[in-house]
């Protein structure tokens, strides 16, 4: 029998190698595709195959004869599976018996088959034939008083083709009500860098990882969330790049790392050490740790050393005078209070960016989920700017994405904010004029439902109210709706938390085949990095009855606007014919994109601050001042810890692949509470303690979670961490960025509120 009891061990073995190989190996055998499955992934981000339905890392450009990772393989498994989710499986559980299973169970009972429908009578789901399914939905959304009654979500995996559909569809339906992914993670990657550098995207590409002389990875657990990135890493350390690892948690494969796809390495167990400088910083403390390193140079310069690009200040830039004094005017105990760094070490981490001609600055969430992440990401740019690291090869900002698409999306239209200009395009090239309102995005679509003013939902992919902030208060609002519609492969949460019609649409997944009658279909994907290329899936469909996600959009678009001037009919079966208008609606990035495609690397997007062009309003890069040294609203309370949740290593987003947690040496739990030991001891804890955590905010709403389990970790003072999404509950709806919208996941104030025994064994 397994040993399924919770328990903690120090993992000591570098991340990667025989560890990764030997996890790859169980997922495969677990979900039955060892043969299938080790077929599949020979094709994945290869040319001629399909894109990794995980992470938004870039391909290696045909370098590898493997290019997959362990989570990869995981996505692969668990998309490949032999298990199956059919009407047998609904007619035996009742949605209320489903709701007490956990996150795990459910994404462990295969893939959905056909369409199906709640039932009230029964509270199942019942099989409901495709037509039907779509005359539902047509029916609900014309009887809706305004277009701004319904909320259409889109997940980062939905590929620009489906995307770009999605967003004519509502758009001519009335709306710009596109919550996504994106505004729960790297929105103020989307809102924040615009004004400063003119774009919402990174400027670095896969080629400056050979050309940098310093690495900078803040706030981003690589070898968990893009662990093909380590590869990069892995060979910079190698020519002696120093890399600077900003993080809470010291990340197993930040110290030492084996390449899995090595075979000296692999063979001889050995590893390469990664991060040359760790940087263990407070939850919240980035701001003062680049201040702190600003300052540095600018003393530096005040003393008169040259140290800043001044050539390149003059030409592209606007903004210093008012960020240097900013910075100068910080005092170094209020810089290492507030970054938890010595000043020692932030004057390190100083040199090292002072020393390199070609700096890149790589981060994750642990930036953008704050309360005023838009404004930290500026911060990141203005240290950038210091010594003119754009528009060379080397150098530059690079946002480290999750979704594999969540980039893409965007840039062809899901956009509550969508520019003008854009509209006037969608307006020229389809013949309807576009709604010109601003539009909900995540947060303020829940709001919206709380409020009764939304009435339908409709989920292309994701699992949308489990990742969503506030959890017991979100499903209340996702109930009073009058139809929710989930286009999904696996079973998930939002399935079970539904409006009085629910309906379930199962697609063919990115590694399966599309066949239309045009033939067999193709569709893009656009990389953290702006490279678009192509992805064909290889494998059979999961059921005879599942639709492609493009044609679910036209036949939805075709149900709910009987008059609609959008050929919808065409573009169910030639998705080329998408890939034109695509390019007729952004002639600028897209100019001929059928043509371009063929090219078995895909090809990159114009990104202008590569080129010293910065599309902002006075055409400068602009250094952008953020007073202070709090990126969120300060806590009166001396309990106060921050919380940041995180993901497992056997984890992606909501997806829960395992209880294990094998890098933090987490096994068989996820309820658990990450925390340092002297912070334990002060508050009368043992490691191993049961307790229970709430949250301190102003609303007087009660957020608690229960059961967890201490566990000593090397977190800094008063600083915690748990797992998403079952510490969600904690995170109140309206603690997010205002420039941006995004929760601040990464900074939740809470207080330890309960205390009981059962050391973890």
């Amino acid at each position: 029998m397994p040993d399924n009891k919770p328990r903690f061990k120090t993992y000591t073995h570098p991340a990667g190698g025989w560890g990764a190989a030997a996890a790859t190996a169980k997922i495969l055998l677990e979900q039955s595709v060892v043969t299938k499955g080790s077929r599949a992934l020979l094709s994945m981000n290869q040319p001629g195959g399909f894109k990794c339905p995980s992470c938004a890392f870039p391909d290696a450009e045909c370098k590898k004869t493997l290019d997959f990772c362990e989570n990869g393989a995981k996505a692969l498994a668990f998309e490949a599976t032999k298990f199956r989710v059919t009407r047998e499986f609904f007619a035996k559980h009742t949605v209320t018996e489903l709701m007490a299973q956990s996150d795990h169970w459910l994404e462990m009972q295969g893939r959905l088959t056909e369409p199906m429908r709640y039932d009230a009578a029964s509270d199942r789901y019942v099989p409901c034939d495709w037509d039907s399914a779509f005359a539902l939905i047509g029916a609900h959304l014309r009887a809706l008083d305004s277009p701004h009654e319904a909320e259409f979500y889109t997940s980062g995996r939905t590929p620009n083709e489906a995307a770009f559909l999605y967003s004519i569809f509502v758009r001519e339906f009335g709306t710009n009500n596109f919550p996504d992914c994106s505004n729960m993670c790297h929105e103020p990657t989307s809102r924040g860098l615009p004004p400063a550098i003119g774009v919402g995207k990174g400027t670095v590409v896969m080629a400056d990882f050979d050309h940098t002389e310093a690495i900078f990875v803040i706030g981003q657990n690589t070898g968990t969330n893009s662990p093909r990135m380590m590869s990069n890493l892995v060979e910079a350390r190698k020519r002696g790049v120093p890399i600077v690892a900003v993080n809470p948690m010291p990340e197993r494969a930040l110290v030492r790392f084996a390449d899995p796809q090595d075979v000296l390495q692999m063979a001889t167990f050995g590893s390469t050490r990664i991060a040359s400088e760790f940087v263990h910083i407070r939850i919240g403390g980035d701001l003062a740790l680049l201040k702190g390193m600003m300052k540095v140079i600018f003393e530096r310069e005040a003393k008169g050393e040259t140290i800043i690009d001044r050539d390149f200040i003059a030409a592209h830039t606007a903004g210093l005078d008012a960020v240097r004094a900013d910075a100068l005017a910080q005092g170094w105990p209020e810089l290492v209070e507030a970054s938890g760094v010595e000043e020692a070490q932030i004057r390190r981490c100083a040199e090292i960016y002072i020393r390199s001609r070609a700096t890149m600055i790589c981060y994750g969430m642990g930036l953008t989920q704050h309360q005023e992440g838009s404004r930290l990401l500026q911060q990141v740019v203005n240290l950038l700017l210091l010594k003119g690291n754009f528009g060379k090869p080397g150098a530059g900002i690079s946002p480290i994405r999750g979704h594999s698409n969540v980039q893409g999306d965007r840039t062809v239209g899901v956009d509550e904010r969508p520019p003008q200009d854009y509209l006037d395009r969608v307006r020229d090239v389809f013949g309807f004029e576009p709604p010109r309102a601003n539009g909900h995005h995540t947060v303020e679509s829940v709001a919206a439902m709380q409020a009764g003013t939304a009435k339908v939902f409709v989920g292309l992919g994701g699992n949308f109210v489990r990742a969503v902030p506030d959890t017991e208060r979100s499903y209340a609002a996702m109930r009073k709706l009058a139809l929710t519609v989930a286009i999904s492969t696996k079973l998930n949460r939002g399935h079970l938390v539904h409006g009085r019609d629910a309906l379930i649409l199962p697609v063919i997944s990115r590694s399966e085949t599309i066949r239309t009658r045009a033939g067999e279909q193709f569709v893009t994907i656009e990389d953290s990095m702006a490279n678009v290329s192509a992805s064909r899936g290889v494998l059979e469909p999961a059921s005879p009855h599942l639709l492609p996600e493009v044609e679910i959009i036209c036949r939805i678009a075709q149900a709910a606007l009987p008059d609609s001037k959008v050929d919808w009919a065409g573009f169910i079966d030639d998705y080329g014919l998408i890939r034109d208008k695509i390019a007729e609606v952004y002639p600028d990035i897209y100019s001929g994109f059928s043509e371009r495609i063929k090219n078995p690397n895909g090809f990159h997007l114009d990104v202008p601050p590569r080129r010293l062009v910065w599309p902002t309003p006075n055409g400068k890069a602009n250094f952008l001042l953020f007073p202070g040294l709090d990126a969120n609203v300060p806590v009166a309370d001396p309990a106060m810890l921050r919380l940041a949740t995180v993901r497992s290593h056997d984890q992606f987003n909501t997806t829960v692949y395992s209880y294990n947690d094998r890098y933090r040496g987490v096994y068989n739990d996820r309820m658990v509470l990450f925390m340092n030991a002297e912070d334990r001891a002060e508050r009368g804890l043992k490691d191993g303690s049961r307790i229970a955590l709430e949250t301190i905010s102003a609303d007087g709403a009660q957020r608690r979670v229960s059961g967890l389990t201490v566990v000593d970790y090397p977190m800094p003072r008063g600083s915690v961490a748990g797992y998403y999404p079952e510490l969600n509950p904690l995170l109140p709806l309206d603690y997010y960025d205002r420039i941006s919208g995004t929760p601040a996941a990464k900074s939740i104030p809470v207080r330890v509120v309960a205390v009981g025994t059962g050391p973890m064994l």
